[in-house]
């Protein structure tokens, strides 16, 4: 393991600075700089000074603190002119996009004291050039001189542009920005905002008929400052009683193009006796959009799923017209027709034992091959019931204590260990105070060296799924575990850890959640909670994580699950007819159907295989665990085939001193004495498929044709082992194509061989 940097000592900085200082000789002589700004009280304000030296010159903010208490934590920002470069960052971690400079203050520099300054480590910085003093200066958010803001001016008078019994239309001439840009418009009745927009225009809605309304509009700023309202504007709705006529129906609805969530419409326009105001489009006969136009884009839909459309037209009377033509559409698959999604695990804990970092994944080659990579496991607090991150906390290693995962979790893995270059994804080593290091940090350099991957945090898992059931109780606490885990990993606001972490410090690493709550409704690890009532709850939870993620806006964010293969298990908790509206894809449990499990508490006296397509008939239990009958109770239920992938295991399962049984059965299906020993004293009876194939150079492999699954014997009274390799990838990458299902997921991607045997075969068999 690596220890932190740790901070510098008052010793290290003065020689650092010192040796630098002798080095570019600045002399008082060349100092100017700027007046005194105002002071605001209990507010930061920053002072800038430039050093000129001919061919460069330096910069300097001095942050002062006029508060009676310290301020802990800084954020600087101001413009450059076009076409300024700069030379180096000093005493602030700088970030340049475009003209716009965001400064954060350095692990050391954070607390400005209680009327006091930065000094003697101020944030400075050198440049080329004629010197400039920078605009738009700001720091934690107010103006550098300490000035109150300007707010914009009133917009022009509001006017109607269209008026119906229930809404009216709006437009006015724009606000004049004060100190910063324009960012939207309020409409108020009175003093109630009744409609906002970001444009100059907007529409008021339930309003009743015939009634006079009164309306202002007033500007806002991107620093949330309002300016005054705009004159008056008083309108009439309209009565209805003046125009008894509807509509004729839209005609001719057509998709003019789909996507995976969404489906673009388009209809020939409906003819009124005075006008047509608006069109009503409905999917599956719920109003689910109203435009003006004779086209529409309906978003936020599920992958692989089929929807009815219909539009209705109503006039400024709001009489609705007869229905168009219903219109089923389909919309895509997340993979695109005729591809396959792969999606592989990649465990926090990978880096320390096994020692496979990010970096891994692409030197492998998996990155290339893989779509989606999921980030295992994130767990529940205990007791906020909200998704947990920000502490370091290992399990208790003991698989039988119920308590073996409570309150644990590894922020030091997840963002503040900092990597070594051989280590790094680009090769660049994380300097030890940066805000994001970690796995996080290396996702980020992965999913820039790989734009077309997606990684998505995975919440649960076997070990941390103790309180899922807790969190999807009720509404209330479903809406606040959802909003902690969006907050917290899709908008990366990580808890300060360690020095790492901090607001929106690990925005951009994931793109979506999966669910891996192992099991609502069911028993799963010791001491799991679970109640009669999870089957439903986990169809709200699944809702209302779609409904907030979908109210991100921007780029779709993935929501998947991992799914189980046992009947008893989906009867139990997951209701296969509604989930799917919610899910983008579940990856199916392919693996684990067979074992003797690290505490021998399993099935340690009888060898069976972990991930056969088929039914063995040679299997003496009176269950049936195969991949085939597990995804046919997806099917039988009709989910979309294009929802499913299947697990494949980059892991074996063994026994030791396993009986041979008769000539030619090696071992299948005959007596063990528990567990072989496993790749790591805590996980007996498992061996990642690379370790498995070089620890027992002199196994015998068997390819079993019937029901599809490879196992190794290395003897009587020896060791047996199930797994995954090449041959049994190909056939069942053949099946899953046979059966028009979405791809593969595979547990763990530590697993496989340095160069990628196992996620080769899979990219082969699965395009």
């Amino acid at each position: 393991m690596f220890k932190k940097n740790p901070p510098p000592t008052t010793r290290t900085i003065r020689h650092r600075i010192t040796a630098l200082l002798a080095v570019l000789l600045l002399p008082l002589a060349g100092l100017t700089g700027l007046a005194s700004p105002a002071q605001a009280v209990g507010t930061l304000t920053a002072a800038f000074t430039t050093q000129d030296h001919g061919s460069w010159w330096r910069g300097s903010f001095v942050i002062r603190n006029s508060a009676a208490t310290p301020v802990n934590g800084w954020t600087l920002t101001f413009d450059l002119p076009p076409g300024t470069t700069l030379g180096g960052h000093y005493h602030g971690d700088a970030t340049v996009s475009g003209n716009r400079v965001t400064v954060k203050n350095a692990y050391y520099n954070a607390t400005i004291p209680a009327n006091g300054t930065s000094e003697p480590w101020s944030y400075w910085f050198l440049a080329s050039g004629p010197a400039f003093t920078p605009t738009n200066c700001t720091v934690n958010g107010d103006k550098c001189d300490g000035t109150p803001d300007k707010p914009p001016t009133a917009p022009g008078a509001p006017r109607a542009t269209s008026v119906t019994a229930r809404t009216v239309a709006l437009a006015w001439d724009a606000a004049t920005a004060g100190d910063y840009p324009v960012a939207s418009y309020e409409v108020l009745s009175g003093t109630s905002t009744v409609a906002t927009s970001t444009a100059t225009a907007a529409t008021v809605t339930g309003l009743t008929p015939a009634t006079n309304y009164t309306f202002t509009v007033r500007a806002k700023d991107t620093r949330g400052n309002t300016g005054p309202p705009s004159p008056a504007f008083t309108v009439r709705t309209v009565d209805p009683a003046t125009d008894p006529v509807p509509p004729t129906a839209p005609g001719n609805l057509r998709s003019t193009a789909k996507t995976a969530s969404g489906v673009s419409l388009a209809w020939n326009p409906s003819t009124d006796n005075v006008a047509v105001a608006a069109y009503d489009v409905y999917r599956d006969n719920v109003l689910v959009k109203t435009v003006t136009t004779t086209s529409a884009t309906i978003e936020g839909l599920s992958p692989a799923t089929a929807y009815t459309f219909t539009v209705k037209a109503r006039d400024t009377a709001d009489n609705s017209s007869p229905a168009s033509n219903a219109l089923p559409v389909t919309t895509d698959d997340v993979a695109g027709p005729g591809n396959y999604y792969k999606v592989g695990y990649f465990t926090q804990w990978g880096i320390y034992g096994r020692q496979f970092f990010v970096k891994n994944l692409d030197t492998s080659g998996a990155a290339a091959k893989l779509d989606v990579i999921n980030y295992a496991f994130e767990n529940v607090d205990p007791v906020n019931l909200t998704c947990q991150a920000g502490v370091t906390k290992g399990v208790s290693g003991n698989p039988q204590d119920p308590n073996e995962g409570t309150g644990a979790g590894d922020a030091e893995a997840d963002y503040g260990r900092p990597m070594s270059a051989a280590q790094s994804v680009d090769g660049v080593a994380d300097d030890g105070w940066g805000k994001l290091r970690g796995n996080f940090n290396q996702i980020k350099k992965l999913k820039a060296k790989h734009p077309h991957l997606k990684v998505v945090v995975s919440l649960g898992g076997w070990t941390f799924s103790k309180f899922f059931s807790d969190a999807a109780a009720t509404q209330a606490s479903r809406e606040k575990f959802v909003r902690s885990c969006i907050d917290v990993w899709i908008k990366g606001n990580l808890p300060v850890a360690g020095g790492a972490g901090g607001p929106g410090t690990g925005a951009g690493v994931f793109d979506g959640i999966d669910i891996d709550w192992e099991w609502p409704g069911s028993e799963g690890h010791p001491g799991n909670v679970y109640r009669p009532a999870d089957k439903d709850n986990l169809t709200a939870l699944l809702a209302e994580f779609r409904k907030q993620l979908d109210a991100l806006g921007g780029p779709h964010r993935l929501l998947t699950a991992f799914t189980p293969a046992d009947p008893a298990k989906i009867t139990a908790g997951w209701d296969l007819t509604k989930i799917f509206s919610y899910l983008d894809f579940a990856n199916v449990q392919g693996y684990d159907f067979h074992g003797a499990g690290s505490d021998n508490s399993w099935e340690p006296n009888r060898t069976g295989h972990q991930s056969n397509l088929f039914r063995d008939t040679q299997d003496p239990y009176t269950f049936d665990f195969s991949i085939e009958t597990a995804v046919k109770a997806y099917l039988d239920a009709g989910v979309s085939p294009r929802k499913l992938t299947v697990g494949f295991p980059f892991y074996g399962r063994g026994w030791k001193e396993v009986a041979s049984g008769a000539t030619g059965v090696n071992g299948e299906w005959q007596t063990a004495n528990g567990a072989a020993t496993g790749q790591f004293p805590e996980e007996a009876g498992t061996r990642g498929y690379h370790n498995l194939m070089t620890s027992y150079p002199n196994m015998t492999v068997h390819h079993d044709e019937q029901s599809v699954s490879t196992y190794g014997y290395t003897g009587p009274g020896g060791q047996w082992w199930s797994f995954d390799d090449t041959w049994s990838i190909g056939k069942k990458t053949d099946w899953i194509k046979s059966k028009g299902l979405l791809g593969a997921m595979v547990w763990e991607m530590s697993g496989d061989t340095p160069t990628g045997t196992l996620m080769n075969a899979l990219h082969t068999g699965l395009p």
